[in-house]
Protein backbone atom coordinates (compact mmCIF):
# COMPACT_ATOMS: atom_id res chain seq x y z
CA UNK A 1 0.00 0.00 0.00
CA UNK A 2 1.33 3.30 -0.86
CA UNK A 3 0.69 7.06 0.44
CA UNK A 4 -0.31 8.38 -3.84
CA UNK A 5 -0.98 11.88 -2.02
CA UNK A 6 -0.90 14.04 0.55
CA UNK A 7 -3.44 17.35 0.40
CA UNK A 8 -3.48 20.02 2.59
CA UNK A 9 -7.70 20.83 3.47
CA UNK A 10 -8.79 23.59 2.26
CA UNK A 11 -11.54 24.22 4.61
CA UNK A 12 -9.22 23.09 7.02
CA UNK A 13 -6.15 24.15 6.38
CA UNK A 14 -4.55 22.94 10.01
CA UNK A 15 -5.49 19.19 8.84
CA UNK A 16 -4.12 16.92 5.75
CA UNK A 17 -5.61 14.44 3.98
CA UNK A 18 -3.75 11.78 2.97
CA UNK A 19 -4.27 8.93 -0.15
CA UNK A 20 -3.08 5.74 0.08
CA UNK A 21 -3.57 3.74 -3.24
CA UNK A 22 -5.60 7.10 -4.95
CA UNK A 23 -8.01 6.49 -2.37
CA UNK A 24 -8.89 9.47 0.96
CA UNK A 25 -7.51 7.01 3.89
CA UNK A 26 -7.14 9.35 6.82
CA UNK A 27 -6.61 12.94 7.77
CA UNK A 28 -3.78 14.20 10.87
CA UNK A 29 -3.43 17.56 12.29
CA UNK A 30 -0.25 19.47 11.26
CA UNK A 31 1.63 18.98 14.65
CA UNK A 32 0.65 14.88 14.09
CA UNK A 33 1.26 14.95 10.49
CA UNK A 34 5.00 16.35 11.13
CA UNK A 35 5.39 14.07 13.78
CA UNK A 36 3.87 10.96 11.44
CA UNK A 37 7.33 11.81 8.95
CA UNK A 38 4.89 10.99 6.18
CA UNK A 39 5.51 11.37 2.41
CA UNK A 40 4.29 10.62 -0.32
CA UNK A 41 4.80 7.84 -2.05
CA UNK A 42 6.12 5.79 0.93
CA UNK A 43 5.01 2.46 1.38
CA UNK A 44 2.66 1.48 4.31
CA UNK A 45 1.32 -2.00 5.46
CA UNK A 46 -2.38 -2.68 6.28
CA UNK A 47 -1.77 -2.40 10.01
CA UNK A 48 0.41 0.77 9.70
CA UNK A 49 -2.47 2.15 7.83
CA UNK A 50 -5.03 0.97 10.49
CA UNK A 51 -2.87 2.60 13.10
CA UNK A 52 -2.62 5.68 11.03
CA UNK A 53 -6.18 5.38 10.91
CA UNK A 54 -7.11 5.40 14.97
CA UNK A 55 -4.20 8.00 15.36
CA UNK A 56 -6.60 10.16 13.41
CA UNK A 57 -9.50 9.23 15.38
CA UNK A 58 -7.45 10.13 18.57
CA UNK A 59 -6.06 12.81 17.21
CA UNK A 60 -9.34 14.76 15.83
CA UNK A 61 -10.85 14.19 19.67
CA UNK A 62 -7.79 15.81 20.85
CA UNK A 63 -8.03 18.58 18.39
CA UNK A 64 -11.85 18.93 19.55
CA UNK A 65 -11.15 18.79 23.13
CA UNK A 66 -7.96 21.44 22.79
CA UNK A 67 -10.93 24.05 21.13
CA UNK A 68 -12.95 23.53 23.83
CA UNK A 69 -11.38 24.31 26.32
CA UNK A 70 -9.37 26.88 24.47
CA UNK A 71 -13.22 29.15 24.75
CA UNK A 72 -12.73 29.41 28.76
CA UNK A 73 -11.00 27.81 31.42
CA UNK A 74 -12.83 23.83 32.02
CA UNK A 75 -13.13 21.50 34.52
CA UNK A 76 -12.14 17.96 33.98
CA UNK A 77 -15.54 16.48 34.52
CA UNK A 78 -16.70 19.50 32.27
CA UNK A 79 -13.80 18.46 29.44
CA UNK A 80 -14.77 14.66 30.28
CA UNK A 81 -18.77 15.38 30.20
CA UNK A 82 -18.24 17.00 26.75
CA UNK A 83 -16.49 14.20 25.17
CA UNK A 84 -19.19 11.69 26.60
CA UNK A 85 -21.48 13.13 24.40
CA UNK A 86 -19.62 13.53 21.69
CA UNK A 87 -19.51 9.24 21.88
CA UNK A 88 -16.12 9.02 22.36
CA UNK A 89 -15.00 6.18 23.68
CA UNK A 90 -14.09 6.02 27.43
CA UNK A 91 -10.26 4.93 27.18
CA UNK A 92 -9.76 7.93 24.06
CA UNK A 93 -11.24 9.94 26.75
CA UNK A 94 -8.81 8.90 29.23
CA UNK A 95 -5.74 9.54 26.82
CA UNK A 96 -7.20 12.95 26.01
CA UNK A 97 -7.42 14.29 29.53
CA UNK A 98 -4.21 13.23 30.14
CA UNK A 99 -2.50 15.29 27.01
CA UNK A 100 -4.24 18.17 28.42
CA UNK A 101 -3.39 17.95 32.29
CA UNK A 102 0.53 17.61 30.76
CA UNK A 103 0.12 20.65 28.82
CA UNK A 104 -1.53 22.55 31.97
CA UNK A 105 -4.87 23.23 30.02
CA UNK A 106 -6.94 21.09 32.54
CA UNK A 107 -6.18 22.00 36.52
CA UNK A 108 -8.85 21.39 38.39
CA UNK A 109 -7.12 23.36 41.32
CA UNK A 110 -6.91 26.24 39.30
CA UNK A 111 -9.98 26.10 37.59
CA UNK A 112 -11.33 26.49 41.44
CA UNK A 113 -9.18 29.56 42.34
CA UNK A 114 -10.56 31.36 39.11
CA UNK A 115 -13.85 30.56 39.11
CA UNK A 116 -13.74 31.94 42.61
CA UNK A 117 -11.61 35.03 41.54
CA UNK A 118 -13.88 36.01 38.49
CA UNK A 119 -17.27 35.18 40.08
CA UNK A 120 -16.37 38.03 42.96
CA UNK A 121 -15.45 40.61 40.17
CA UNK A 122 -18.37 40.03 37.57
CA UNK A 123 -21.32 38.24 39.32
CA UNK A 124 -20.66 38.34 43.40
CA UNK A 125 -22.70 35.30 45.00
CA UNK A 126 -22.38 33.55 48.46
CA UNK A 127 -19.63 31.38 49.36
CA UNK A 128 -22.42 28.55 50.23
CA UNK A 129 -23.51 29.27 46.00
CA UNK A 130 -20.12 29.34 45.44
CA UNK A 131 -19.20 25.93 46.78
CA UNK A 132 -22.33 24.56 45.10
CA UNK A 133 -21.48 25.01 41.64
CA UNK A 134 -18.22 24.07 42.09
CA UNK A 135 -19.40 20.45 43.29
CA UNK A 136 -21.99 20.47 40.37
CA UNK A 137 -19.14 20.92 38.52
CA UNK A 138 -17.17 17.85 39.86
CA UNK A 139 -14.42 20.35 40.79
CA UNK A 140 -12.70 18.13 44.26
CA UNK A 141 -13.68 19.15 47.69
CA UNK A 142 -9.57 19.46 48.25
CA UNK A 143 -9.31 22.07 45.17
CA UNK A 144 -12.38 24.11 46.55
CA UNK A 145 -11.04 23.94 50.23
CA UNK A 146 -7.65 25.55 48.55
CA UNK A 147 -9.38 27.90 46.71
CA UNK A 148 -10.72 29.72 49.21
CA UNK A 149 -8.00 29.79 51.21
CA UNK A 150 -6.59 31.61 48.44
CA UNK A 151 -9.15 33.99 47.14
CA UNK A 152 -10.50 36.12 49.95
CA UNK A 153 -14.28 36.24 49.71
CA UNK A 154 -16.38 38.98 51.49
CA UNK A 155 -19.21 37.65 51.65
CA UNK A 156 -21.02 40.88 53.55
CA UNK A 157 -19.59 43.16 50.87
CA UNK A 158 -21.10 40.85 47.96
CA UNK A 159 -24.21 40.61 49.88
CA UNK A 160 -24.34 44.27 49.69
CA UNK A 161 -23.62 44.55 46.23
CA UNK A 162 -26.34 42.02 45.20
CA UNK A 163 -28.81 43.95 47.34
CA UNK A 164 -27.71 47.48 45.35
CA UNK A 165 -27.74 45.68 41.93
CA UNK A 166 -31.30 43.99 42.78
CA UNK A 167 -33.14 47.31 44.05
CA UNK A 168 -32.66 48.96 40.76
CA UNK A 169 -34.89 45.79 39.60
CA UNK A 170 -39.16 47.19 40.34
CA UNK A 171 -40.18 43.64 41.23
CA UNK A 172 -36.97 43.86 44.05
CA UNK A 173 -38.48 47.08 45.84
CA UNK A 174 -40.56 44.23 47.79
CA UNK A 175 -38.28 42.98 50.98
CA UNK A 176 -39.66 39.78 50.96
CA UNK A 177 -39.24 38.98 46.80
CA UNK A 178 -35.46 39.82 47.63
CA UNK A 179 -34.78 38.13 50.78
CA UNK A 180 -36.78 35.14 48.86
CA UNK A 181 -34.02 35.81 46.14
CA UNK A 182 -31.12 36.14 48.12
CA UNK A 183 -31.68 32.87 50.43
CA UNK A 184 -31.81 31.17 46.82
CA UNK A 185 -28.16 32.84 46.22
CA UNK A 186 -27.13 30.84 49.58
CA UNK A 187 -27.00 33.77 51.74
CA UNK A 188 -28.04 33.06 55.48
CA UNK A 189 -31.06 34.90 57.09
CA UNK A 190 -29.26 36.64 59.52
CA UNK A 191 -26.92 38.32 57.07
CA UNK A 192 -29.69 39.14 54.88
CA UNK A 193 -31.44 40.80 57.56
CA UNK A 194 -28.66 42.74 58.67
CA UNK A 195 -27.38 43.79 55.79
CA UNK A 196 -31.13 44.92 54.26
CA UNK A 197 -31.13 47.02 57.68
CA UNK A 198 -27.93 48.40 57.20
CA UNK A 199 -28.96 49.22 53.25
CA UNK A 200 -32.20 51.43 55.14
CA UNK A 201 -34.52 49.09 53.98
CA UNK A 202 -35.70 48.25 57.39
Amino acid sequence: MKITAIKQQVKRPDRFSIYVDGVYSFSLSEGAFLKSQLVSGQELTRGQVDDFKQLSADDKVYNRALRYVAMRQRSEWQVQDYLRRKDVAPETITETIARLQDLGLIDDMRYAQSFVHDRQLLRPTSRRKLILELKQKHVPEACITAAFETVEVDESQSLHEVIVKKRRQSRYQDDQKLMQYLARQGYGYGDIKAALSESGSD
